[in-house]
């Protein structure tokens, strides 16, 4: 086969691909907002998104309180996995020893593969109680959940950022250097903002897992279709709202649940907008 035959059978199958990542992506964005978006019509628009109360035997359909619970719990998994990820991004890019890299870096790609439900049994079992003798609580709540999100995303962040230090330039290094940094001035200064484009995709990814975590979250939060009082509240996020009834809602209820998955859509939609906007402004 000539060189060219092959170049344009290549171009054909890449083609292929994207068209069919594109039809599936159009394909679920059909089926959501045409499912969601009249049961948020026939409910009201305001009832649906600001309503408090979430009872649909008794025909209430808010949840307010479940776009709070996914904001809390996902900023506070940002907190707790942000830092400490990209300092051990740092480390394994920048100061670990070899012989210890070879332990570590197995370690941190193994934890990215354990099923979110195993994380849910670890948080229920070794967290809710750590939490309910530190607080004098019943354990479960925002706070729980926000620790627990924070071990998953860190694989993520930790992989991603790694990556983007790995990729900048020795020069820059070598160059602040020559200039009298130190080696950590070096690192901090020079390369870690060089490779602050890929450390924020690390952290849009990282939004993703935590905000669209299911199992693990229904097992620690506590699942109270309330707005939360403090972090040690009880709380019930989107994902968990869907996955906990979607079993036996039938009509208005059924639908309801899939406008809650329109609004997880767009509110995964906006946060990666966001991100973008920031990182074309700097």
């Amino acid at each position: 086969m000539k060189t060219d035959t092959r170049e344009t059978l290549m171009r054909l199958v890449f083609l292929i691909t994207a068209c069919v990542s594109i039809l599936s992506v159009a394909l679920i964005c059909i089926f959501i907002f045409g499912g969601g978006l009249p049961a948020i019509a026939e409910i009201g628009p305001i009832k649906f998104l600001l309503g408090t109360t979430w009872k649909p035997s008794n025909g209430q359909y808010g949840i307010f309180p479940m776009i709070v619970g996914s904001i809390y719990v996902t900023a506070g998994a940002l907190l707790i996995g942000v830092p400490v990820g990209l300092l051990c991004a740092i480390f394994l890019a920048r100061f670990c020893p070899a012989p210890a890299y070879r332990l570590i870096k197995p370690a941190v790609d193994l934890l990215a593969g354990i099923p979110s439900i195993v994380y849910g049994f670890f948080g229920l079992v070794v967290i809710v109680p750590l939490m309910q003798k530190l607080t004098g609580t019943g354990g479960k709540g925002v706070l729980t959940a926000s620790i627990l999100l924070g071990i998953m995303i860190l694989p993520t962040i930790i992989s991603v950022s790694e990556s983007a230090l790995r990729a900048v330039p020795e020069s820059y290094y070598e160059g602040a250097l020559g200039l009298g940094a130190t080696h950590e001035r070096a690192v901090f200064c020079a390369c870690l903002p060089a490779a602050k484009s890929g450390i924020l995709a690390g952290v849009i990814l990282g939004v993703g897992r935590a905000i669209g975590e299911t199992m693990a979250v229904q097992m620690v939060a506590g699942n109270q279709p309330v707005v939360p009082a403090s972090p040690l509240s009880g709380v019930r996020t989107l994902t968990a709202n869907i996955v906990m009834e979607m079993g036996y809602a039938t009509d208005l209820h059924r639908e309801a649940l899939i406008a809650t998955a329109v609004v997880l859509f767009v509110f995964i939609l906006l946060i990666n907008l966001c991100f973008s906007a920031l990182k074309r402004k700097e």
